[in-house]
């Protein structure tokens, strides 16, 4: 059985990877193509304008409904309560059918309103210290980490939900593994200091989807210790590509030695250009980047990536890597892959980059066969995309964004025509909308709106949205 649902997970992981090269083959610009009405949003789907919500809370085009099916702050299925700021998650298909999320939490320590453990850590005593990543001596526990639910698709219910990975600082964003598990990342690098933070941290961790409790947390300290934001993983060559959420960031490569066993180590590798040395692509000071222009990558050899002094992105660049503006959502497609720059572009409202994978990607031979590199898109209208974060594909192919900008946030769709265009708008806040992610039936788009501390279940007729959009 086990094998059976590993080869689902694998099947459906490379389907949606299939679609992605088709949801983006025609983006070039990002021009405003919207208009707007009194109580409606236009976009370019016509009948799928968004309608003002009575509540005041998510804006969905007509006929779709959501529904919060977690508030942090709840108390979950083994004592503990649900931890606020959710944000990246993943959507796996468990032996009896039901949909399995990994949701990833961004809390530091002491954000005791957030914490799994109650306002005074008063749960703490529940939960044994050696299942921590990090304890803070039993004062001071990390409260980041990552949640597990099981979901109920047909009654749209959540029947159990618990804390599957402890201890660990601001868990940002991540990615699925095509063998299924949730990869997530500490997006902080605090260091140790002997008395009540125990661990460095700026990890990755892995997290199995039929984890039933919290598992060990081991740090793969071989991926780097650096401002780690999400993963996105080759089924082919299983190398691993990392985003690093920081102004003047990296855009990273791990080839490990084994396969399926990122724990078994690899090499670290930054991405550049080319006869670019140092290529500069956030076109902050001057457009140094072109959309729609490919350039030949090579990567560069990484060392000392526990990096004590939380210098790597600077070792990199001054050894020839490209530099890039936040890195953060990334997305594995069929032979290519896709990652948002959240502020870069000369206005500071988002880039969307395309990288071609070399059909010997990872071996001594990929030279022979560069893989090649585009700015996709560079956002010049906000009402448009402003500041893209998480991204995901839609069973039908479309690629989808939340934006965290700080002002009205929405999900942005792009088709494969190249349009952009709204799916829902954030009412209730400021916040962010983080962790979009599909049931794997296609049915469910689950996606949390982050200092509110609520996980939504968005439903309705999609089958309009493949219609329009093929």
């Amino acid at each position: 059985m086990e094998n059976k649902h590993k080869d689902y997970t694998r099947r459906h992981f490379i389907k949606q990877s299939t679609l992605t090269s088709i949801a983006l083959i025609s983006l070039v610009n990002c021009t405003n193509k919207k208009k707007k009405e009194e109580g409606i949003e236009k976009s370019e789907i016509g009948s799928l304008d968004l309608k003002l919500d009575p509540k005041g809370y998510l804006d969905l085009p007509e006929g779709f409904s959501y529904k919060v099916i977690s508030k942090s702050g709840e108390k979950m299925s083994d004592g503990l309560l649900v931890p606020g700021r959710p944000d990246g998650m993943g959507a796996f298909l468990n032996e009896m059918g039901k949909t399995i999320i990994i949701r990833n939490h961004e809390n530091s320590p002491n954000t005791l309103e957030h914490s799994p453990f109650g306002l005074t850590n008063e749960l703490l005593p529940n939960v044994e210290l050696n299942k921590l990543y990090d304890s803070g001596n039993g004062t001071n526990p990390g409260l980041g980490g990552t949640t597990t639910l099981i979901y109920d698709e047909d009654n749209q219910e959540v029947v159990e939900q618990y804390m599957s990975l402890a201890g660990t600082y601001r868990n940002c964003a991540g990615g699925v593994s095509p063998w299924g598990s949730w990869i997530t990342c500490e997006e902080d690098v605090t260091k140790a200091d002997g008395s009540q933070i125990l661990e460095d941290h700026g990890y990755v961790f892995e997290v199995p989807m039929n984890a039933k409790e919290m598992v060990v947390p081991t740090p793969i300290k071989a991926m780097g210790r650096f401002n780690h934001e999400a993963v996105a993983i080759d089924p082919d060559s299983g190398c691993v590509y990392l985003t690093e959420d920081r102004h003047d960031g990296l855009i990273y490569r791990f080839i490990p030695k084994e396969k399926e066993n990122l724990l078994a180590g690899g090499l670290l590798q930054a991405l550049a250009i080319r006869n670019k040395k140092n290529l500069d692509t956030r076109n902050w000071e001057a457009p140094m980047v072109q959309t729609n222009k490919a350039m030949e990558v090579y990567w560069i050899d990484l060392d000392n990536v526990e990096s004590p002094e939380d210098d790597l992105r600077y070792k990199g660049f001054e050894t020839g890597a490209a530099r890039f503006a936040r890195g953060e959502g990334i997305w594995m497609g069929d032979g290519e892959l896709f990652f948002a720059c959240t502020n870069g572009g000369p206005e500071n409202f988002g880039q969307v980059f395309k990288y071609k994978l070399s059909s010997k990607e990872g071996t001594d031979n990929e030279n022979e066969e560069p893989a090649m590199l585009e700015l996709y898109a560079e956002s010049k209208d906000k009402t448009v995309l402003h500041m893209c974060d998480n991204l995901t594909i839609a069973p039908w192919g479309d690629v989808l964004l939340c934006e965290d900008n700080g002002e009205l946030n929405h999900i942005r769709g792009i088709g494969k025509d190249g349009n952009i265009y709204t799916l829902a708008c954030n009412r209730s806040s400021k916040s962010e909308l983080t962790g979009s992610v599909f049931s794997p039936s296609g049915k469910t788009l689950f996606v949390n709106v982050q200092e509110n501390g609520d996980t939504l279940a968005i439903t309705g007729p999609w089958e309009k949205f493949k219609k329009l959009r093929t």
